[in-house]
């Protein structure tokens, strides 16, 4: 996958990926200012929301696609997610992970991953997660996992600052905390 300075000219995309009711259109609706142009999957009823955002001087389009558990479809909606994946790769996928539960969301970022597939994972809920008592090193599942982590509580505007940052740094280039095992 090219980085992304070695091609300022394109619109870059960016995908959101996660499991149902883990907060991506939540993060996404924060992302886009809530713009999103939703259409039917063209040849079924699943729904797919688009919008733009604009971060370091570029325009992104951002894709919230259907709920995901695998990159192994099951369900209409994971077909059209996966679809949407491999026929127009991104150059990020936002994981976005129950941070109550990443021993279940995990798996699809090594899927991901193993895959090719530039990814960010986005710990989401991790406010509720820390009511539950658990504790979640970013920086140390950062570490293990080779991909850059951000923990957020999305619906109480938490941790989308740091998002928002590691956003910037991957639109300026600066691969350093990018690069993946």
């Amino acid at each position: 996958m090219k980085p992304f300075n070695e091609n300022t000219s394109q619109t870059l995309k960016i995908a959101l990926v996660g499991t149902p009711n883990v907060g991506k259109s939540v993060v996404f609706n924060v992302l886009t200012g809530s713009h999103a142009a939703v259409s039917n999957y063209p040849g079924t009823t699943v729904e797919v929301s688009r919008g733009r955002l604009r971060l370091g001087g570029k325009d992104l389009h951002v894709v919230d696609t259907p709920g995901m558990y695998s990159l192994l479809p099951v369900t209409e909606e994971e077909r059209v997610a996966r679809r949407l994946l491999l026929s127009d790769p991104p150059d990020l996928v936002l994981h976005v992970a129950d941070a109550k539960d990443l021993a279940r969301g995990l798996p699809l970022t090594l899927q991901l991953m193993e895959a090719g597939f530039k990814v960010l994972l986005v710990a989401n809920m991790e406010d509720e997660a820390r009511e539950m008592g658990l504790a979640i090193d970013g920086a140390r599942l950062e570490d293990l996992l080779g991909v850059p982590v951000v923990l957020t509580s999305a619906v109480r505007d938490g941790g989308l600052d740091v998002l928002r940052r590691r956003l910037r740094e991957w639109v300026g280039g600066m691969t350093q905390t990018w690069k993946q095992r």
